[in-house]
């Protein structure tokens, strides 16, 4: 279960592990931050902590990362991060999360995993 194998590690694990599967800047993006390098400072162990929201989004975030690639691979997990997605209202899941539309975007990664993407 994504979730449970997200859990287990800290914030700075996962920061580390999204900007190595989607970049800095798409991590700082998502996280809400308009510095483009915040996400490479957070996942210094003697960086700064990431506000409570913003590690809310990055555990999010790699719990949908962990499930779509998992289904679908790597690669297409990282194209589903930044494309238009019908089922945001073809905003990009990026943009929803940084907005906090977290529901949403869960919805949307379990349509493509349940292969009820189209609908």
């Amino acid at each position: 279960m994504a979730y449970r194998r997200a859990i287990t590690l800290d914030v700075r694990e996962v920061t580390r592990r999204l900007n190595a599967s989607l970049g800095g800047t798409l991590v700082s993006a998502l996280a809400g931050s308009s510095d483009t390098k915040s996400s490479h400072k957070w996942a210094k162990s003697t960086g700064p902590n990431p506000r409570p929201e913003t590690v809310k989004r990055l555990y999010f975030a790699y719990e949908q990362w962990q499930k779509v690639s998992e289904a679908e691979g790597e690669h297409t997990a990282r194209v589903w991060f930044i494309g238009a997605n019908p089922w945001l209202g073809y905003d990009t899941p990026v943009n929803a999360i940084r907005e906090g539309r977290l529901p949403e975007v869960a919805t949307a990664a379990q349509a493509l995993v349940d292969d009820s993407f189209s609908g």
